[in-house]
């Protein structure tokens, strides 16, 4: 798994209004190193030309130079519309050098109004990036974002390109040649056009998604490594841009050999939100710069940007489809309903669990057969097999704001009190109490010393998914809960909630919409420290209701900040315990224990039964690298 981090410096190209032909925007960029110097190609977007017929924002390419990989100058136009061809528009560029030339692809615009026919591929040539030595018109039908690998294979010259992106469904299609003029023959495209399907990249999931090719292919280890733009309910007037990532076969790029699932990024900040085209991020250039994957992307059609992306992580998340770091028990789901004992008959499930004295404590929700919920409790002394499990409930509604059901309970210890949160259900609202009880009297399985319970969160508010972290942040407590679709925290000076309750929703983590996270996010077990932050996990909904699991890191000092997110799920149903049961597709960690360097992770599945999976503290540490 990876993570995706938006650089501080960000935008890194904006719009100049001292230059004419990009006062309105400057994105889409795509770079290349070239005398140790990283050249920026780029859409550059006029304010209206109203001294000219037709009074339209005209598209040029864009230079500009960089010799710190961080702030660009010496902004010039380097293709303008000059062509017929082109002489409407310019647009995203693509740059790849093969041999001792650079190529660098384009959209050109050769009418307006704007028609798909005239909508088409054109292509620039360099030998220093100083001066074009010509330009040649490449596709005669609809097509953008052609690019080139840097290399030919099996001795050809190799392209993608995207085809129909004003007919959709548009396709991501390969294309070879014996020589460069064979690019820009008519009678080469025609024969290519009459096997279309032979060249199309197999990677629709839905009729209805457009794609669009991103950024020239990298030469991996694994594969050619290529990023594209994925646009959910395309020409729905509420269009979802995400950007995903495939691995074609080194000999064979026609055949994708890894992928993402689906969007690893969306619209998130600022520069993305608004602008000439609002929430859109669009991938068009990358480099690699040590072990970073440096993503070049367009935001918002307005500006140029860049994310950082750890490539190994990113490689080994595109070729693990089953998550083979973490481990399920092969005797998974180790507790079930048992056969007539009517308190769980409606599902065992969402587990809380605590470390001590030599075992694992297991707090697990039991659904009635009249769908109340009360917490049980069982131990494991190997932190799989259950060594001792109650006849009774451990813990049962006690006043009315609980009369419903005690449900999904998280436990930390602070000092010799163990505090349990859960969410109190009274049959209207879900809201979060916690109780309290000695570690001694919990050990003696002393289950009439629980704290008479405190409700904790305001009357009317739906709240849940709550813990408390289990040591001071500059001398108070820390407290997870999740209002609506985000965790949110507060910080209060006591926990006795008989005299203080949560007052603030502090935002921690929200959900990421279009991505496998979009619907909403709750805690899962309460945070665990480690010298690099907090780890956080917690459950992702998505559109389509699977509840999967994702990590987080939280600074030690402040643990409101995150200092890295995983972009893809590190855990996701796949067993069919996991598929079917109350609640199909579900995975619901509330507990998480540490021995030694393993992570231990006790989780509902398919709101039906307990599981428990293990992990190393230093792999999901890796996934967060930034």
């Amino acid at each position: 798994m990876f993570t995706v981090t938006r650089v501080e410096h960000n935008p890194i190209l904006s719009p100049l209004k001292e230059h004419p032909w990009e006062a309105a925007a400057a994105f889409n960029g795509c770079p290349i190193v070239h005398k140790r110097k990283t050249y920026l190609f780029y859409r550059t977007l006029s304010e209206p030309q109203l001294l000219k017929s037709p009074h339209i924002r005209m598209s040029s390419i864009g230079k500009a130079i960089s010799t710190d990989n961080e702030h660009y100058t010496d902004r010039t136009v380097f293709i303008s519309p000059d062509h017929d061809f082109d002489q409407f528009g310019c647009e995203d560029p693509r740059v790849t050098k093969l041999g001792d030339t650079f190529y660098i692809f384009y959209t050109a615009l050769g009418s307006f109004p704007f028609t798909s026919d005239s909508i088409r591929v054109a292509v620039a040539r360099s030998r220093d990036l100083e001066t074009v030595d010509d330009k040649h018109l490449v596709t005669p039908f609809n097509a953008k974002a052609m690019t080139m690998f840097p290399e030919k294979i099996n001795g050809k010259i190799s392209t993608l390109l995207t085809i129909s992106t004003e007919h959709p469904p548009s396709e991501i299609c390969y294309a070879e040649f014996n020589t460069p003029e064979e690019m820009w023959s008519s009678e080469y495209w025609q024969r290519w056009h009459e096997n279309l399907d032979a060249h199309k990249i197999q990677i629709r999931r839905q009729h209805d998604d457009q794609i669009e090719l991103g950024t020239p292919p990298i030469k991996t280890d694994a594969g050619w490594l290529v990023l594209y733009a994925h646009i959910q309910k395309y020409g729905s007037g509420n269009p979802v841009f995400g950007i995903e990532a495939m691995l074609l076969d080194l000999k064979n790029p026609r055949q994708v050999v890894g992928r993402t699932k689906g969007p690893f990024m969306v619209p998130d900040s600022y520069y993305e939100h608004a602008g000439h085209a609002a929430q859109v991020v669009f991938p068009t250039g990358a480099l690699v710069r040590g072990k970073t994957l440096e993503l070049h992307y367009g935001a918002a059609d307005t500006h140029c940007a860049i994310a950082t992306i750890p490539l190994d992580n990113l490689i080994k998340s595109m070729t693990d489809s089953r998550h083979s770091y973490i481990k399920r028990f092969p005797g998974n789901p180790i507790i079930v309903p048992r056969d007539g004992v009517a308190w769980e008959a409606g599902g065992t499930l969402n587990p809380a669990a605590i470390d001590l004295d030599g075992s694992v404590h297991i707090l697990y929700r039991a659904v009635s057969d009249k769908n109340i919920s009360t917490i049980g409790y069982a131990r494991s002394q190997d932190g799989f097999s259950i060594d001792e499990r109650s006849d009774m409930p451990m813990y049962a509604p006690r006043t009315e704001f609980e009369k419903n059901g005690c449900e999904d309970a998280r436990i930390v210890q602070i000092e010799k009190h163990l505090y349990m949160t859960y969410t109190a259900y009274d049959g209207i609202t879900p809201r979060v109490a916690i109780s309290s009880i000695s570690v001694a009297d919990f050990l003696k399985h002393r289950w009439d010393q629980w704290s008479l319970p405190e409700v904790i969160t305001p009357p009317a508010i739906g709240n849940k998914d709550a813990a408390v972290l289990p040591e001071k942040i500059n001398g108070k407590y820390m407290l997870f809960h999740r209002v609506g679709e985000s965790i949110c925290a507060d910080f209060v000076a006591t926990l006795d909630f008989s005299v203080e309750k949560i007052k603030e929703c502090i935002e921690i983590l929200g959900p990421r919409h279009g991505m496998w996270d979009g619907g909403k996010v709750g805690l899962a077990a309460p945070p665990i420290k480690t010298k690099a932050g907090w780890l956080l996990l917690y459950h992702g909904v998505s559109s389509s209701t699977t509840y999967r699991v994702g990590a987080a890191l939280l600074d030690l000092e402040n643990p409101t900040v995150i200092k890295a997110r995983t972009a893809v799920p590190i855990f996701e149903p796949e067993e069919e315990y996991e598929h079917k049961g109350v609640v199909p597709n579900v995975v619901f960690p509330c507990g998480l224990t540490v021995r030694g360097r393993t992570l231990y992770m006790y989780y509902g599945a398919a709101d039906s039964v307990v599981a428990v999976a293990t992990v190393s503290l230093a792999a999901v540490l890796q996934m967060l690298e930034t």
